[in-house]
């Protein structure tokens, strides 16, 4: 059997087994998470960033490449949950960006494709870490692009690609040492081989289900984030330009090039009909005029940061003076409707936990975490809704980072700040350094200084055999995690608990905060506080319900 080239309802079948296979496969990926918590969840967020583009796919009428590639982009893009899906959506953009422009996909086609894919993706992540989907990603495009010189044949091209997507795969362990220790492969690397999978049967004609539940469209929006530290660069400058011709990669890194001589906090959003640009500098004007030189401009904006700061402050004391004349005389539920200048998202999981943010002022509860990361989308429908010129994103979980900076990138009528909190005890923490009386920009600096200062430890129980840093876990057994590895392993909870507590603890901890989850008692978590306390006299120790499920203790050492 021999295929040249692919239409656009091929294409589309293709890609909906895609989905369907890694829907149909991904608790198997799931398993194959490192820690063998009751958590693991790349299948699970890869499955939900590709169906989100399955559906639009799945509601276009009369589909053409164009209208693919866009449904798959925008789909795949404000679905995407966890870092795992964030970079499959990043690879998505990069594909369509070559096949949109074409009537019939053949194996030069489909090799740019990989190509431009990987370059996409790679960009996206800020360290790239071999042994994962990337390499997998790689290893695919390495080999699409010495078959494009072999075959013009799409069947012998793909079962190349898939073949040495797979020898890549198995390797992985032997670029990330904790993988061959656990004994998996990389599950998102995984994750990618089943959809190639999947796609391969779909060109081959095989019988497939490709219904999948259909919803409305979205339409994808790309705007700037603001990430400055201190007014260096006076003026705030953004425009779009309309562009004459979609700029050349050279032409991007010229342009960003000129920028970065002029000013900073540069943030550069291109497609193949605008530029979205954001540059703080002294001269405006200089970035206009080099603007120009690729279109015509719109939506422009530019802004006195520092009379805007010293007005900021003015009119704080103001609303300070004026609340205070009016002794808080109307109801905290109108209070806090009020647009205002700084505004928070948290993302939290369990009662207890997103009362402690509330209480230390989020405007706005994405549920999520651990067990569930939020979309993209979710997290841009959190920054619509709340009532600020800034938003900060407190992502509380290392899996929601890149999704709350794509949400970040999207979103166009705010500026959105994402402090990388890791862990819940990180986002509360950077919510209680929050100076109201200070700039966004002020209080970004500040967050991310405090969060470096806390440990965090988490105790769950394992749900396979494995071993992991010299551990070895048994199904059931207790496991207190650190930020970077295991700390401790065991059949009592409490004893796991406090041997975790114990290796946080140093000379320099001040503070230790317990919080308490959905399965535990609060005796039992006063307990735990007593020993600490027994053995730390100088130490200030808290004890606070969580309701969080799955984890029966978060503890931060500060």
């Amino acid at each position: 059997m021999e295929i040249n080239s692919i239409n656009a309802a091929v294409l589309a079948k293709m890609f909906l087994n895609g989905a369907k296979n890694l829907e149909a496969k991904k608790e198997w990926i799931n398993e194959l998470n490192v820690f063998p918590v009751p958590d693991g969840d790349t299948g699970t967020n890869m499955s939900m960033t590709i169906l989100s583009a399955a559906k639009e796919v799945s509601a276009l009428e009369q589909p053409d490449m164009a209208s693919i590639a866009k449904a798959i982009s925008s789909g795949s893009l404000r679905g995407a949950r966890g870092n795992s899906g964030v970079i499959l959506s990043q690879l998505f953009r990069g594909f369509t960006k070559v096949i949109a422009k074409e009537q019939e996909i053949t194996v030069p086609v489909l090799s740019a494709a990989f190509q431009k894919a990987v370059e996409t993706a790679y960009k996206a992540v800020m360290k790239p870490k071999e042994g994962t989907i990337l390499t997998v990603a790689r290893g695919a495009a390495d080999k699409a692009a010495q078959m494009a010189e072999e075959t013009e044949d799409l069947v012998c091209f793909l079962d190349e690609v898939i073949k040495e997507a797979e020898r890549v795969l198995k390797k992985t362990p032997d670029m990330l040492p904790v993988l061959k220790q656990a004994g998996v492969v990389d599950s998102g690397g995984q994750g990618l081989v089943v959809i190639l999978q999947g796609n391969y049967d779909a060109l081959l004609g095989k019988e497939i289900d490709t219904a999948i539940e259909t919803g409305p469209a979205a339409e994808v929006r790309k705007i700037t984030k603001e990430t400055e530290a201190e007014i260096k660069f006076g003026y705030c400058t953004e425009f779009i330009i309309v562009l004459n011709h979609p700029l050349t990669d050279h032409a991007e890194r010229k342009y960003k090039a000129f920028l970065e001589s002029i000013g900073d906090s540069i943030v550069v959003v291109a497609d193949d009909e605008i530029v979205k640009t954001h540059v703080h500098t002294n001269d405006p004007g200089l970035a206009i005029q080099e603007a120009l030189t690729h279109g015509s401009l719109s939506r422009i904006k530019i802004d006195n940061m520092r009379e805007e700061h010293q007005e900021r402050l003015i009119k704080d004391a103001q609303k300070l003076a004026a609340q205070q004349a009016a002794q808080a005389a109307e109801p905290l539920s109108e209070q806090e409707s009020e647009y205002k200048d700084i505004g928070f998202i948290a993302v939290s999981v369990g009662e207890g936990l997103s009362e402690v943010f509330r209480g230390l002022g989020a405007d706005y509860m994405i549920e999520g975490g651990q067990t569930m990361n939020p979309s993209t989308e979710d997290i841009l429908n959190a920054i619509a809704n709340v009532p600020a010129d800034h938003v900060f994103v407190l992502p509380n979980n290392k899996n929601i980072i890149l999704a709350a900076n794509q949400a970040a990138a999207l979103s166009e009528e705010k500026q959105v700040h994402v402090i990388p909190t890791k862990t819940i005890p990180q986002g509360i923490t950077a919510l209680i350094n929050f100076i109201p009386e200070q700039t966004a920009e002020e209080n970004e600096s500040r967050m991310l200084d405090e969060i470096k200062n806390v440990k965090t430890g988490q105790v769950t129980y394992a749900v396979r055999d494995t071993v992991i840093d010299d551990k070895e876990i048994r199904q059931d057994d207790y496991m207190g995690i650190g930020d970077k590895t295991i700390l401790a392993v065991g059949k009592e909870l409490e004893q796991v608990t406090l041997t975790m507590a114990e290796s946080m603890i140093d000379d320099d901890s001040a503070i230790v905060s317990i919080y308490y989850g959905e399965e535990v008692k609060e005796d039992d978590a006063n307990a735990i506080a007593e020993k600490i306390m027994a053995n730390h006299a100088d130490l200030e120790v808290e004890v606070q319900y969580g309701g969080q499920p799955i984890y029966y203790y978060l503890i931060s050492v500060e």
